[in-house]
């Protein structure tokens, strides 16, 4: 599970939160109850608690990829050179 990502597909989330309870080192829940993922990689140490959540997911929708999220819209980058 080297280089992965934690993704949640929101066409499938219904809000169990399970995801949450398993994994709170990097899944949050919002307001309605859905979950938020921390968007960088998954350490090693974490990956035996990700792989939990992953398979006890009842609609499963937690997903690993190699590819790092993209930026969330509006979202704007770290570091802004704003010399004119």
């Amino acid at each position: 599970m080297s280089g992965r990502f934690l993704r949640v597909d929101p066409t499938l989330c219904v809000g169990h939160g399970l995801c949450a309870e398993l994994f709170p080192e990097r899944v949050r829940l919002d307001d309605w109850g859905f979950p938020m993922i921390v968007p960088d990689e998954v350490p090693t140490w974490l990956h035996r608690t990700a792989r939990r959540a992953q398979a006890s997911c009842p609609a499963l929708a937690l997903k690993f990829d190699r590819t790092p999220p993209r930026r969330p819209l509006g979202a704007v980058p770290a570091q802004t050179d704003r010399r004119s």
